[in-house]
């Protein structure tokens, strides 16, 4: 309820009704706590909203700038510039064909709406602005980069002795193991590629947007780290070939021993330091390329891939070309033989170098040449990396990952047989450059063709980590990578920069054994998770899930996922849990501090799609008692007006997570906006979100809804019969007592209260009100003592629930439970008592059993609590009875029956009295054994047929007079806890 508002007469104030009542002052105790929230979350900044017609609507536009003057008329601003517009409009006004919604589907900026209702609820990205770029296509966006940071250095040194140790078999199996994980992660990422726009970021947007921003980021900043470390790798590579191929340019001599047999061999290799020296200016180098855009590295490129490709052709000739009477010794030339020799693995000891050797320490078997090999395949998120740079990213992205995932893989299995039929056995062991060895027409240039293919890797390396780090930075979740952000269609420069420093540290380590598995690791993770995000896609198939890659299913993202793993833990299982730690502590670092983004990711469908199968499982039928679960409505502002920065009463969200054990369950929290829906529309949206931002700021589950209606009791009606799914609806009504109504004679009040109460009967609600809700303590105000249930009537036992409910709270858990049965004199209060501890024991409830009988006719009290009962009781006699000789006489003068709250009333003086002296009783016997319980529960009496609601306020208000804190709880028809296990 919008400030508490009650139906109090047709006046009206700039479009609100007139409030009679003493507002709740800013500086009251029970909203003192609430000072500390933003005020800039209220819904305005005066509680008066100003006047204006309902064809008059606030146009929202980015952050509401250029909004147009209330008053004037909208003026007409045409998308595509100033020109004659003429367009087909459906009854007069609304266009059938709006550009206006088609851009802002596009996520493009946009500008000022036609009229004022064209721009209701329009969401206008208001992003950086956008700068000219120059976009790539298929061939240099994609396919040239995959293949670049594919075909690297493995091939070159590593591929021959790969096929000498695992044999061509095994090698076949080896290389296309490999290879098909790659070709179904590739298939994966054609079709969420092709399932819609794709915006900066490669495999960390389409992993975010699938699994949610927490995974995504997770992922993305392990995904970076690995390129950025994968560059130092490609650098040194490059270095040390260089270093090797011409030793004279090293500035530093390092000089190792050889022991063969007897004999000791001096052997030059290069120094670490000019790994470091070459490595940090080759490094530099490549960055000042990266930094020089786009259009740069698409000049460069083929001047690195073109050697490289020419390198490749070379081998292929000299293997060809070499005879059986080739000079160099174990080059046997294409034979069958050797192809046969070569069938089998010979798995063997070797030393640090790869050389066979019994004494070795290094034992190779097919486990180990996954792990060796494994990078070969690796690079095809190259492309995908730059999809911000490409000009279809649905066309480019499937097409250029493909051809290269496959040119690679038929490359490499053609190399399987080629070079298992090229030599003997011990010259692929012992030959560590044979590529080099048969090149057509001399060795150098393989040389050649090693160094650009690692420095072309390298570069894709350095331009892809940027602009990965800076889509993450973009995407606002972590702002501690604020600093990365780049606007649209900009270099990532200070990405580009910090990504420089990295590879330039790894660089300065020059051993990178221990980072190197765990940066195939971080490959291995980013492939799993892209399979992961099309399984869940292809698995749940929401209706915006429609990829045009149509050669895909579900089954093939489930096998590329589980080939990732188990190659993974092939590799090295220590490597494989550290960095699926480290990617979990990225994750629990997301999750504390993160910024929340919804992108509508695949689990928040799976939970949507949970949640109603769930709730289909569940029927219609009634929830059994072991299965029930308060779902509290939370009736926020009746009966007071608030602040305006507090939406609901402060002490009642600590109320509604009393009513929860071990934070489970939901609450419901609804205010009531009085006034016309059309009018105060975008009021309620206001005030929904200010509502939901307090429920987090109390940390209460549960969500927020506003309804605008003419009066409160017709809002309230509406609320209690929709709100809610099938068995999901809420089942208790709570609000705070009225307890202003008779301070400020507010007799309106009573009516509204008492409509409040029979709806709730009637809908089949349980009801829960608060007295002394100001004195509710928190979370941290520990309380002792008892808490005191005044049994009247059955309720199902949801007394004896909330009672245990509030045990397992803090502040209530050093309390006990005292049960309070009121029965009549003549009833059997032993056998009354003894079946109760026995129904307690069954619940496994602790209680102390107590019985109370009273006489309803019987005005005497007892004790200290006489002199204050019966004040009040003596008052209340007194209003009764002016209240009633005023119903008289105005039913006389006018000729009609006794007529309260618009209808007619029937008054039993006799059954009134009656009411008050019971009551009377109750507040007593409250008084006596309770006035210093930490909490009172009372059941609530049912508003008795053809009273004045009047009458049965007063009756309450004697019933709580002078109890400080205190539950009035009414059940359903329904049982909430049972004795069956």
């Amino acid at each position: 309820m919008d400030n508490g508002d009650i139906e109090s007469g047709e006046e009206e104030f700039h479009g609100q009704r007139g409030r009679k009542y003493r507002p709740v002052e800013a500086h009251d105790r029970a909203v003192l706590e609430m000072s500390s929230m933003d005020p800039g979350s209220s819904s305005s900044s005066s509680s008066v909203p100003p006047i204006r017609h309902p064809s008059l609507k606030k146009v929202k536009v980015g952050s509401q700038t250029g909004t147009e003057k209330e008053g004037n008329s909208p003026t007409r601003i045409d998308v595509n510039g100033p020109q004659r517009e003429s367009k087909l409009e459906f009854f007069g006004f609304d266009s059938l064909v709006n550009i206006l919604g088609l851009k802002s589907m596009m996520g493009e900026q946009i500008q000022a709406p036609s009229s004022p209702r064209d721009g209701e609820n329009v969401s206008m990205t208001q992003g950086l602005p956008k700068t000219n770029e120059v976009k790539s296509g298929t061939l240099m966006g994609v396919f040239i980069p995959c293949l670049q940071n594919i075909l690297g250095i493995i091939y070159y040194i590593r591929f021959s002795w790969i096929v000498g140790m695992a044999g061509i078999g095994e090698s076949l199996v080896l290389v296309a193991f490999c290879g098909l994980c790659t070709f179904l992660t590739s298939i994966s990422l054609s079709a969420i590629a092709t399932n819609g726009a794709m915006k900066g970021g490669g495999p960390y947007y389409l992993i975010g947007r699938a699994l949610g921003p927490e995974v995504g980021v997770s992922i993305g900043l392990c995904f970076f780290l690995g390129n950025a470390v994968a560059g130092a790798l490609y650098v040194l590579g490059a270095v040390e070939t260089f270093l090797n191929a011409v030793p004279a340019a090293g500035i530093f001599r390092e000089t190792v021993t050889k022991v063969n047999g007897t004999t000791v061999e001096p052997i030059q290799s290069p120094s670490s330091h000019d790994l470091q020296v070459y490595g940090i200016i080759v490094t530099i180098l490549l960055c000042f390329i990266v930094f020089g855009g786009v259009k740069m590295i698409n000049r460069v490129a083929p001047a690195f891939l073109i050697p490289v490709l020419f390198s490749v052709l070379c081998i292929f000739l000299g293997v060809f070309l070499a005879g059986k009477n080739d000079p160099t010794e174990g080059v046997t030339g294409l034979s069958l033989e050797s192809f046969k020799e070569n069938w089998s693995s010979d798995y063997q000891m070797t030393n640090s170098a790869g050389i066979p050797d019994p004494l070795g320490k290094v034992y190779w078997n097919f486990n180990a040449l996954v792990g060796l090999f494994f990078p070969a395949v690796t690079g095809i998120m190259a492309g995908s990396n730059r999809s911000a740079s490409l000009k279809d990213t649905q066309r480019s992205i499937p097409i250029g990952t493909l051809a290269a995932t496959l040119t690679t893989t038929v490359m490499y299995l053609v190399s399987v047989l080629l070079f298992g039929a090229l030599a003997t056995r011990k010259k692929l062991l012992t030959d560590r450059l044979l590529t080099a060895t048969v090149a057509w027409p001399f060795p150098a240039i393989i040389y050649v063709g090693i160094i650009l293919s690692t420095l072309g890797a390298a570069l894709q390396s350095l331009t892809g980590a940027p602009r990965l780090l800076a889509a993450i930075a973009n995407d606002d979740i972590l702002p501690i990578l604020n600093y990365f952000k780049v606007a649209d269609g900009s270099e990532p420069y200070f990405a580009t920069l910090f990504t420089a420093f990295l590879c330039i540290g790894c660089v300065i380590i020059g051993n990178l054994d221990l980072i190197t598995p765990t940066v195939t690791m971080f490959f291995l993770l980013c492939y799993a998770g892209v399979n992961l995000s099309c399984f869940l896609l292809d698995l749940l198939d929401a209706p915006s899930w429609r990829p045009r890659w149509r050669f895909h299913h579900w089954s093939l993202s489930l096998l590329g996922a589980s080939l990732c793993v188990v190659i993974m833990f092939l590799i090295s299982w220590s490597f494989t849990i550290v960095s699926l730690a480290l990617a979990s502590l990225i994750y629990y670092y997301v999750c504390l501090r993160g910024k929340a983004g919804d992108w509508g990711d695949g689990f928040k469908s799976a939970y949507f799609q949970l949640a109603l199968r769930s709730l289909r499982s569940l029927g219609a039928s009634q929830v059994h008692p072991k299965n029930w679960y308060p779902i509290p409505l939370i009736f926020c502002r009746p009966w007071g007006k608030l602040p305006e920065n507090v939406p609901c009463h402060p002490k009642l969200a600590d109320f509604a997570n009393c009513m929860k054990k071990k934070g489970r369950g939901m609450s419901i929290f609804v205010s009531i906006l009085d006034g016309d829906y059309h009018e105060r529309v975008e009021d309620g949206k206001a005030a929904c979100k200010q509502l939901a931002t307090y429920i987090d700021y109390k940390r209460c589950e549960g969500v927020a809804e506003i309804v605008v209606a003419p009066t409160m009791s017709e809002g309230f009606r509406g609320i209690v019969q929709t709100m809610g799914l099938g068995n999901l609806k809420p089942n208790i009504v709570v609000m705070r007592y009225p307890e202003i109504w008779r301070r400020e004679n507010l007799i309106e009040i009573p009516a509204t209260f008492v409509g409040i109460i029979n709806d709730c009967i009637d809908a089949n609600k349980a009801v829960v009100i608060v007295k002394g809700l100001d004195e509710w303590p928190n979370e941290f105000q520990r309380q002792y003592g008892t808490i005191d249930l005044y049994w009247i009537v059955r309720d199902g036992g949801l007394m004896l629930l909330l009672s245990q409910l509030l045990l397992t709270k803090e502040s209530f858990e050093s309390c006990k439970i005292q049960v309070f049965c009121i029965a009549e004199e003549d009833s059997d209060a032993e056998g009354l008592k003894a079946d109760v501890k026995k129904f307690l024991y069954d619940l496994r409830m602790q209680a102390e059993v107590i019985v109370i009988t009273i006489k309803s006719w019987d005005t005497q009290v007892e004790g200290g609590q006489q002199d204050e009962s019966m004040e009040a009781f003596t008052a209340a006699q007194g209003r009764i009875a002016s209240y009633l000789s005023e119903m008289k006489e105005t039913a006389e003068s006018r000729g009609t029956t006794l007529m309260a709250d618009g209808k007619p009333v029937s008054v039993n003086e006799q059954q009134v009295e009656k009411f008050l002296n019971t009551t009377l009783k109750l507040n007593s016997t409250i008084l006596r054994y309770s006035r210093m319980a930490a909490v009172v529960l009372v059941s609530l009496p049912p508003p008795p047929v053809n009273h004045p609601a009047y009458f049965y306020m007063e009756y309450l208000d004697l019933l709580v007079e002078n109890v400080p804190r205190l539950l009035i709880v009414r059940g359903y028809r329904r049982d909430v806890v049972t004795l069956f296990t």
